[in-house]
């Protein structure tokens, strides 16, 4: 509880550098994976299992089920995949974790270029696009 009290804070309160957040929905993540964009899947082991995943999604949880974050830990990985400049796309279940994580990487370390899929990989599901196995 306290990782994700700290990581509100810092976005609600970070530095004034600003990178570009932006909100998507299914038919603009549809484009962006088309263009190549990594796409990144916060949510947990036991929810990809449930679920599925975006094909080609890199799975790289970021809380825990008790809420938990291990930042520098997620950030590592993060910097093997893309840097502040290079653009990706953040999914969760529903859209709320990935809001909280992309304003993080915006407000407090300056990340470029952040598409947020607002309404998760439910929405995702419930149109009618595909899934596959983690």
């Amino acid at each position: 509880m306290k990782n994700i009290i700290i990581i509100l804070l810092l976005s609600t309160y970070g530095t004034l550098v600003q990178a570009d957040v932006t909100k998507i929905d299914n038919k603009q993540l549809m484009s962006l994976i088309e263009d190549g964009v990594p796409i990144i899947d916060i949510r947990r082991k036991e929810e990809w299992q449930q679920t599925g995943i975006v094909k080609d999604s890199f799975l790289m949880t970021f809380f825990n089920k008790d809420g938990k974050a291990d930042v520098t830990q997620w950030l590592q990985k993060l910097d093997l995949l893309a840097s502040k400049e290079d653009p990706f796309i953040l999914i969760c279940r529903t859209g709320r974790r990935t809001g909280i994580v992309a304003n993080f990487l915006d407000k407090k370390l300056g990340y470029k270029k952040i598409y947020d899929v607002t309404d998760g990989i439910t929405e995702w599901i419930k149109k009618g696009h595909p899934t596959v196995k983690p």
